[in-house]
């Protein structure tokens, strides 16, 4: 097979041995190398279909990379499988800045795509930490959110059309510029946020916006999370549908983001329950920063706020966004750590994370928590600190942030997926009828279960 391999994508595009040594499954782990059967670089649709037609065949297990920034296990491999690195697909097909869409490979790179459409003077909104090395497939494929989700929505909403390969090499392309499209099933969103499991998507058309002449933003310290809600209403109807970004962090996280070993300078001093980042994109600098003033000395006024710093300078911006996206702050801090991504009632943030954080204090073998996120839509990511990766600890730690989910309505992940990793809790947000159903599409699309097998759940 690995000869058939070799016929279809030549020898330069075929791994094996000694040539899969410098790579790896995840950018926190280059230094293990990768250990499958083979690793393959397609340059074309047309290659991909090849490759899965073959693996078809000899019902050979693949596993599809991106950018290997996912943090759910979902590139975790075993030995005896083929992985397809989407690298090599990495075209910008076109811009078309009049029907203002953006047709590009999976591998495409997010920030590359900002910077393309930036020189057209329009924007693709989707944004967050990982925007360096993430592949447009692989955001597709887990529906990522980010930091602008509340005036633009996920990556569902963003994308009009999508090319894709299926278990057994057939090519679904889809790749419609137009918004409104009724004509029976919306196929594309099988593929978007099922994690490669029904399909490998290898080109898609985005859906681009005029950019923005102005970014105003500000840090402001506030004191009890009703006062947290009611800021949020606030501002998103004071600034008249310009509101795009309202992160909130949590005191400590606030603290660990701005000390050392950090090089982050805090914008606020240390004296507040909460701290939320906020971002109004819109079409005056100076109208719309003075609009921003105007509303958070009213806010303050009310007794919203105690306090506030607004960014003045492109500096100011970067300062600002780079304390909520840089995440290595925490990662830094310990070597054994664990990751979520939740999704809660917007009501029930600041009770249940409040007494989750106290639980996880309570729990031998953790050393620290820190909450922040996307409030305005219900996403809240926590990192804990631990001692050690004990089995043990680790389910008492998921079962401590998972637990009060069920009841509330809540989900066990807001945008990062489930990948290998939350499969034991898919339950919790997903019922019995559900996962049948996903299991049956599952086994129509991929009959001998060979793409990205074990993600989500098992078949």
């Amino acid at each position: 097979m690995i000869d058939q391999l070799i016929e279809i994508l030549g020898s330069d595009n075929v791994l094996t041995g000694s040539d899969l040594e410098s790579r790896y499954h995840h950018i926190w782990k280059m230094d293990v190398s990768l250990k499958v059967k083979a690793m393959v670089l397609p340059r074309r649709t047309a290659d991909v279909s090849s490759v899965m037609k073959l693996c078809h065949q000899h019902k050979q297990p693949v596993s599809i990379f991106g950018g290997l920034t996912n943090l759910t296990g979902a590139t975790e491999v075993a030995e005896e499988e083929v992985v397809i690195s989407m690298e090599k697909l990495n075209k910008i097909v076109e811009i078309d800045e009049q029907s203002r869409t953006m047709t590009v490979e999976s591998g495409v790179i997010l920030e590359a795509i900002h910077a393309a459409v930036k020189e057209k003077n329009l924007l693709f909104p989707l944004n967050f930490g990982a925007k360096g090395s993430a592949q447009i497939g692989g955001v597709i494929s887990t529906n990522a959110g980010g930091l602008r989700v509340l005036r633009y929505g996920m990556t569902r909403n963003l994308v009009l059309g999508i090319e894709a390969v299926t278990a057994d090499g057939t090519i679904v392309s889809g790749l419609k510029k137009i918004i409104k499209d009724n004509t029976g099933y919306d196929l594309k969103q099988l593929f978007i946020g099922s994690e490669g499991s029904l399909g490998i998507i290898t080109k898609a058309v985005l859906r681009l916006f005029e950019a923005p002449k102005s970014r105003s933003s500000a840090f402001v310290g506030v004191n009890g999370y009703n006062n947290v809600i009611k800021l949020m209403k606030y501002m998103d109807g004071g600034l008249a549908g310009t509101l795009s970004g309202f992160e909130l962090i949590w005191a400590s996280s606030y603290k660990a983001m701005t000390s050392p070993p950090t090089l982050m300078i805090p914008p606020l001093p240390y004296d507040y329950e909460f701290y939320v980042l906020i971002e109004s994109l819109g079409s005056d600098q100076g109208k719309d920063r003075a609009r921003l003033e105007s509303l958070l000395g009213d806010a303050m006024e009310q007794e919203l706020i105690e306090d506030a710093a607004i960014a003045y300078t492109e500096s100011d911006l970067t300062w600002f966004w780079t304390i909520r996206e840089d995440v290595h702050a925490f990662i830094s801090m310990y070597e054994h750590q664990q990751h979520f991504d939740i999704s809660l009632p917007i009501p029930l943030i600041g009770s249940v994370i409040a007494e989750t954080i106290k639980k996880l204090g309570e729990l031998p073998g953790v050393i620290k928590s820190y909450a922040f996120g996307h409030v305005a839509d219900g996403n809240i990511h926590i990192l804990v600190g631990k001692e050690s990766m004990d089995p043990k600890l680790t389910s008492d730690v998921n079962d401590i942030i998972y637990g009060p989910l069920k009841d509330i309505g809540g989900s066990v992940s807001a945008e990062h997926g489930i990948g290998m990793h939350k499969k034991p809790y898919l339950t919790v947000s997903r019922s019995a009828a559900e996962i049948d159903m996903m299991r049956m599409i599952k086994r129509s699309l991929d009959q001998h279960n060979i793409l990205n097998r074990g993600r989500i759940f098992d078949v």
